[in-house]
C-alpha cells in the first residue's frame, strides 16, 4: 500500500480494541482490588497446597474470566530459562502463556455453561479428564457461569470434581453462588471477588487516559466510577464511550453527565432539599427542569435515594467518611442535611422514595409518576410521626383532648389489669355460675390413668395436647357447657354440629384417660361456647377503645380512620418496653 493511502473505515475496526479487552491484566501484579485472593494464592503456590477446583464469584465484569485464564497461566506456567513449576510470579511470558491468554490452548479448555448445560455436555468433560495433556502440565477446564447447569450435570460432575485426575484442575466461575449446589461448594477453594471500589478505580481510569492521550475532566471519572458500580468492565466501557464523546477534545464532567442520562448531583440535592422543606412547587419545576434537560425520571429518583442513603449513614454515624466518587461541596451539603434532618424524616423519605421508584420504572408515564412520588414525599414531610401525635395527644394538644373528660393516658374504667380467663364474660365465676365450667385449672402431671381433668376447659386443652385439632375445634365452636364432674360431662350442641360429636368425644376421653366418661346432651342453655365468648372480649375491647378519650383524638384528627385490632395495654407494655427519647423525634421542622 503506499504511504500516502488513505486508511479505510475496516482497517480502522481491525486495528481498535476496545479498553476493556486491551488493558485486560495478564498476570496477577496486573489485578487491582483483589489483595487478598492474591496473597492466598501465593502463599499456596510456593508451599505447594494448590487446590483441585476453585470457583470464583462476584458480579459482572469484575474480572472472574480473567483471574481463570491468569490462574490457568499460573499452573501451567514454565519460564523458557528457568523453574519449571507453577508460580504466579510470571515475569516473562512463558511457552503457554500466549495461547492460554488467547484461549486456544489445546489442554485449557473453556466452557460456556450457558449455552452446554446438559448432562451429555459434561459427560464429555469426564471422559476427556482421563487423558493426560498434550503439551501442558496440567490440564484446566474453565466452566463459566457454572450455575446455568442442569441439576443432572452437576450431579454427573460430582465424583470426578472430588476426586480428578492428578494433572486435571478445575475452575469455575458464577455471579450467582446460591444457584451453585452446596455439594459442589464443598469440592472446591472459593474465592468472592468483591467490588473495586471508587477510589481504586478512579485512579485506574485516569492511568489509562494518560496511556491513551485521552482528557476527561475529573468529575467525569467520579461519574463513570459510580455508573460502574463496582465492575471495571462497566467501567472501562463507560469510559470508552467518553473518550470517543470527546473526539480528542477534553471531556467534561457535563457531558459525560448527558452521556450517562444522569441529573446534576448539586441539582439533585436541590431537589431533596425542597420536598424536606414540603415546597412542592420548586421541587416539581426542579424535576421538570432536569427531565427536559435529558435526565431520565427514574434515574433523579435513584439518585434521590442514593441521596437519602447518604445523608442517613451521615447522621447515625459521622466516622463514614466520605465516598470517593463524591466532592468536597457534595460532601459539606450531606453534612448539613444530616445535622438538620431528623432521622425520622429520612427513613420515611426512604421508604417513600423506594417504592416510587418502582412505580415510576412500570408506569406509561415516568415523569407523571416521577411527579406524584414527589408530592407524596413533600407532604409526608410535614406529618408528625406517630410518637409526636401521641405526645400531642396526651399533652392536651389533639382536637378534643382539651376537653376529654379523663386524662387522655388513664386507661377506661372497665379496664382491669387482672388477667382475664378464657371463660370470663362478665358476671361471676363463682362455682355456681356456668363459666365457671370453662375456667381453666392446671391439670395434675399424667399418671398412669392419664390426667386428671376439672373443668371443661382442661378437655379442650387435652385434645389439643393430643394434636386432634378437629376435635378440639368442635368443641370450641359448637358445645355449650352445661355441667362437669370428674367422668361426667352435661352439654348442649349447637343445631350445626355433628350429632357424632358426643360419641367421639366420649371415645377420645377413655383413650386418653384410661377412664370412662359419660357424655350427656342437656336441653338447658348452658355457658356460651369458646369462640362466643372470645367475640364477646373482642366485642369489649373494641367498645372501651372507642370509649377512650386519646382514641376518639385520633379519630377526629384523622378523618375516615379505623380500629382495626385492640391489643391489651398490659401486653403491650410488657412487651414493649418504653425506649429512650431521641431528641430528633421531637423537631417540628426539617430546616
Amino acid at each position: 500500500m503506499a504511504e500516502d493511502a488513505p486508511i479505510t473505515g475496516s482497517e480502522i475496526e481491525r486495528s481498535y480494541k476496545v479498553l476493556a479487552r486491551k488493558y485486560r491484566p495478564q498476570s496477577f501484579d496486573d489485578m487491582i482490588g483483589h489483595e487478598a485472593m492474591v496473597q492466598t494464592l501465593s502463599n499456596a503456590f510456593e508451599t505447594g497446597r494448590i487446590a483441585h477446583a476453585f470457583i470464583l464469584t462476584g458480579v459482572r465484569g469484575i474480572g472472574k474470566t480473567t483471574t481463570a485464564r491468569i490462574l490457568a497461566r499460573a499452573l501451567n506456567y514454565v519460564e523458557p530459562d528457568g523453574d519449571d513449576r507453577p508460580t504466579i510470579h510470571m515475569k516473562a511470558e512463558g511457552t503457554h502463556c500466549r495461547s492460554i491468554a488467547e484461549g486456544r490452548h489445546m489442554d485449557v479448555i473453556e466452557m460456556d455453561a450457558a449455552s452446554r448445560t446438559g448432562i451429555g455436555d459434561i459427560r464429555e468433560v469426564i471422559e476427556s479428564v482421563r487423558f493426560l495433556p498434550v503439551s501442558a502440565r496440567y490440564k484446566v477446564y474453565i466452566i463459566d457461569e457454572v450455575h446455568m447447569l442442569s441439576n443432572a450435570a452437576f450431579n454427573g460432575l460430582l465424583k470426578t470434581l472430588e476426586e480428578p485426575p492428578p494433572h486435571v484442575k478445575f475452575i469455575f466461575c458464577t455471579t450467582e453462588i446460591r444457584k451453585v449446589p452446596v455439594t459442589v461448594l464443598s469440592r472446591c477453594q472459593r474465592f468472592d471477588l468483591k467490588r473495586i471500589g471508587a477510589d481504586v478505580l478512579i485512579p485506574y481510569m485516569e492511568k489509562i487516559c494518560t496511556l491513551e492521550g485521552a482528557n476527561v475532566a475529573g468529575p467525569g471519572f467520579s461519574l463513570i466510577a459510580r455508573a460502574a458500580e463496582g465492575s471495571v468492565r462497566d467501567g472501562l466501557s463507560l469510559l470508552d464511550q467518553a473518550i470517543a464523546l470527546g473526539a480528542g477534545a477534553e471531556v467534561s464532567e457535563e457531558q459525560v453527565r448527558d452521556m450517562l442520562g444522569l441529573a446534576d448531583r448539586a441539582r439533585v440535592i436541590d431537589l431533596f432539599d425542597a420536598l424536606m422543606k414540603g415546597e412542592i412547587a420548586d421541587a416539581l419545576a426542579e424535576l421538570r427542569s432536569q427531565y427536559d434537560a435529558g435526565a431520565d425520571p427514574a434515574v433523579i429518583i435513584a439518585d434521590l435515594l442514593e441521596w437519602t442513603h447518604w445523608v442517613t449513614r451521615l447522621k447515625v454515624a459521622r466516622s463514614a467518611g466520605r465516598d470517593a466518587a463524591m466532592s468536597e461541596a457534595e460532601a459539606k451539603r450531606g453534612q448539613e442535611n444530616a445535622e438538620k434532618l431528623p432521622l425520622s424524616s429520612l427513613t420515611r423519605a426512604w421508604q417513600l422514595l423506594l417504592k416510587g421508584l418502582d412505580e415510576v420504572r412500570r408506569a406509561p408515564h415516568p415523569i407523571s409518576a416521577a411527579e406524584m412520588v414527589l408530592v407524596r414525599l413533600a407532604y409526608a414531610a410535614d406529618l408528625p410521626t406517630p410518637g409526636d401525635l401521641v405526645r400531642q395527644l396526651k399533652n392536651g394538644d389533639g382536637a378534643t383532648s382539651k376537653s376529654a373528660p379523663q386524662a387522655a393516658g388513664a386507661a377506661p374504667a372497665a379496664t382491669s389489669n387482672a388477667p382475664r380467663s378464657m371463660g370470663s364474660v362478665g358476671g361471676g365465676n363463682g362455682p355456681g355460675a356456668p363459666n365457671a365450667l370453662l375456667e381453666p385449672t392446671v391439670m395434675s402431671p399424667v399418671t398412669q390413668q392419664g390426667p386428671v381433668l376439672q373443668t371443661f376447659q382442661d378437655v379442650i386443652a387435652l385434645a389439643d395436647a393430643e394434636r386432634d385439632i378437629r376435635l378440639k375445634t368442635a368443641l370450641e365452636d359448637f358445645v355449650h357447657p352445661v355441667a362437669f364432674a370428674p367422668g361426667r360431662i352435661e352439654i348442649r350442641l349447637a343445631p350445626e354440629a355433628d350429632r357424632a360429636l358426643i360419641a367421639l368425644l366420649s371415645k377420645r376421653l377413655q383413650e386418653w384417660t384410661g377412664e370412662r366418661w359419660l357424655i350427656s346432651q342437656s336441653s338447658e342453655v348452658g355457658a356460651p361456647t369458646v369462640q362466643q365468648q372470645k367475640r364477646e372480649r373482642e366485642s369489649q375491647k373494641m367498645t372501651e377503645a372507642k370509649a377512650d378519650p386519646l382514641v376518639q383524638a385520633a379519630l377526629e384528627i384523622f378523618p375516615g380512620a379505623k380500629i382495626i385490632q385492640v391489643v391489651d395495654r398490659q401486653i403491650e407494655s410488657q412487651e414493649n418496653p418504653p425506649t429512650t427519647t431521641n431528641d430528633d423525634d421531637d423537631d417540628e421542622n426539617f430546616f
